[in-house]
């Protein structure tokens, strides 16, 4: 799964420079490094519009149209890549409204529960992540406000994730990351049942995993710090795949 992610660009028109996207009328201010995101927290999705990339921001627990409020995000911060076209809550977004999620890293832990050791899986050279994910959009009957809302797609752990946890978000490759957002005019459902090469597990020289900080343990903690590698000390050059 993926349950708490990083996101630790200092500068927002770079990074939206990088994934070659426009960025959303007041976004900018909205915008600060992040480095321990949790659930129902504001983050930032990759979406197409008119054969234009957007970035703009969303709230992490995709809500359902339908909902009647959002009690339910929490649950839906996942999609299995394996069902989520089947599954009534995941399956028109599927089709019609699929985006890339932008993170420099995710954490899972090892350890007890009253000592967890949390491990930061990220890229070896510092290179994005763009995770696989859905979107939707929901009415809070309350306000009458329009929220966007979005889950991240799991998939089975390759062999770097797979001592900690059976299952990782789905990482796109960069020159994939166009047809996982396209959404034809014609047969969009056709089209959404191609995308199945897509998901799955990454490389295993797509990442490495540093034990860091357990400052992370706590949402409460959203800084520097929370990654600064588990003793104080810089890790030394891990093997490739490596746990360090």
């Amino acid at each position: 799964m993926c349950g708490r992610f990083t996101l630790t660009r200092k500068d927002f028109r770079e990074l939206a420079a990088q994934l070659g996207a426009e960025v959303a009328p007041g976004g900018e201010p909205r915008y600060r490094p992040r480095y321990n995101i949790a659930p129902t927290d504001e983050h930032w999705i990759l979406r197409t519009k008119q054969e234009r990339r957007q970035l703009l921001p969303a709230a992490w627990g995709l809500v359902n149209s339908w909902a009647a409020d959002a009690k339910g995000a929490a649950r839906q911060i996942n999609a299995r890549a394996e069902t989520a076209m089947r599954r009534p809550a995941f399956r028109d977004a599927f089709v019609h409204r699929r985006c890339v999620v932008p993170a420099d890293g995710f954490f899972e832990w090892l350890g007890a529960k009253a000592a967890r050791r949390p491990l930061w899986f990220h890229h070896p050279h510092g290179d994005l992540l763009l995770f696989a994910g859905l979107y939707e959009s929901w009415r809070d009957p309350a306000s009458d406000a329009w929220q966007r809302t979005f889950t991240i797609l799991t998939t089975a752990a390759n062999e770097v994730v797979a001592p900690v946890h059976d299952r990782m978000p789905v990482i796109l490759p960069a020159d994939r990351a166009d047809d996982w957002l396209f959404v034809p005019a014609a047969d969009a459902a056709g089209h959404a049942e191609t995308l199945g090469a897509l998901l799955r597990p990454a490389a295993t020289d797509a990442l490495i995993a540093t034990e860091v900080s357990p400052r992370v343990n706590s949402v409460a903690n959203d800084d520097p710090a929370c990654l600064e590698p588990a003793g104080g000390e810089p890790p030394a050059p891990p093997a490739q795949g490596a746990l360090l």
